[in-house]
């Protein structure tokens, strides 16, 4: 009775030892269990904050009197703007506002001081970016309460409930006047959808032919690494332009979404950003040694993609460290270029500095699978 005991429990505690040998053994898949608990750790609980502050600001001031310098101090305590620009027309304003360099714009109108000594509580207007709600909202809402003090020392004083501020903020919000959500989240949706697959395919393709045995039977044609490096990516290259479109069309239909700019420069952009992301799952099928590790990889760089890009959390509210990491990654560009087109319009100059960060982050990522692939060739 006990042998029969005995017995299955050594066999199990072989099969054990056996499974702790083979995970020891496969570093990757080992470094995997660590890094992925650990990743999230640190991203959720240090670079993520879902209330940003110090947003980039635009000033426009057509006088300098002490109640405008009373203002704009008033604006700066509550810590949610940051003046970056101090401009002198409005046609300025509209272009830092359109590429994206601000998401605040104030205008204080010319004889603000006097106006608000004399009671007739002039208004100050706010156009604010709001293709991306999440990283406006608190700031808007932070502003309600200010003009009930930043002027305490003008005007008459404020003898009843109806009687009116020094001054009125007028919020004009650009871009998502609505603001709703789908505005923002479905552009977005096209990177993140496209990071996801075109990684995860490429990954596993070239492992795949390893595990199958297929490889060297490939690798017996007469044909150069990057030959099959392009013959492999190419068709995921349509793949992600179909999937593009599919959900281009799903966001027209569904959810209303416009496609203020070109076409054309967004198929060709999305095109390239498809190439950077096959490129970095090629790299990653000639280090993985088993289709699982390759999805591990995967998944590596799609956690910190889909968290640090913008896509779930405002860009702007992770701490800097955390934003040089997301502006090393093809999705936050992206999404700056997809959003910048689909609702503001942009042109190709309006997004020349992302595109150049995307087309340098391709080069290197396929150079890299060139390389890694001559490598394991060798």
């Amino acid at each position: 009775m006990l042998d029969a005991v005995r017995r299955p429990l050594g066999r199990t505690l072989a099969v054990l030892i056996k499974e702790f040998i083979q995970l020891a053994r496969e570093r990757t898949t080992f470094a995997m269990i660590i890094a992925i608990p650990l990743l999230q750790l640190i991203l959720f609980g240090y670079a993520i904050d879902s209330d940003p502050h110090e947003l980039p600001t635009a000033v426009l001031a057509h006088e300098t009197s002490p109640e405008t310098r009373a203002v704009l101090a008033a604006i700066d305590r509550t810590g949610y703007f940051r003046v970056a620009y101090a401009v002198s027309s409005e046609a300025e304003i509209d272009g830092l506002v359109h590429s994206g360099k601000v998401l605040f714009a104030i205008e204080i109108p010319a004889h603000f001081g006097r106006d608000a000594r004399r009671g007739l509580s002039p208004e100050i207007l706010v156009i604010a970016d709001a293709s991306d709600p999440a990283a406006i909202g608190n700031a808007v809402a932070a502003l309600s309460g200010i003009a009930g003090g930043a002027l305490a020392h003008v005007g008459p004083p404020l003898t009843g409930a109806d009687a009116a501020p020094p001054f009125r903020f007028v919020v004009h919000r650009r871009y998502n006047p609505a603001i709703e959500t789908s505005l923002n989240i479905v552009p977005g949706l096209t990177g993140t959808i496209l990071t996801m697959t075109m990684v995860i395919f490429t990954a596993l393709a070239v492992t795949r032919e390893v595990e199958r045995g297929t490889m060297e039977n490939l690798l017996a044609m007469p044909v150069r690494p990057t030959e099959v490096m392009l013959g492999k990516i190419a068709p995921y290259v349509v793949i992600g332009g179909l999937q593009m479109a599919i959900i281009l069309f799903l966001a027209w239909l569904l959810f209303d979404v416009p496609v203020e700019g070109s076409l054309g420069l967004l198929a060709a952009l999305t095109t390239l950003f498809v190439l950077a992301n096959l490129s970095v799952g090629y790299t990653f099928s000639t280090i993985a040694t088993s289709q699982l590790q390759a999805m591990q990889m995967s998944i590596m760089f799609f956690l910190p993609s889909l968290l640090l890009s913008g896509f779930l959390f405002p860009f702007l509210g992770m701490p800097l460290w955390a934003q040089w990491i997301g502006e090393a990654l093809p999705l936050t560009h992206y999404l700056r270029i997809v959003r910048g087109i689909m609702l503001k319009g942009a042109g190709f100059a309006d997004l020349v500095r992302d595109v150049g960060a995307l087309a340098a982050f391709t080069l290197a990522a396929m150079t890299l699978a060139v390389l890694r692939f001559r490598q394991t060739l060798d």
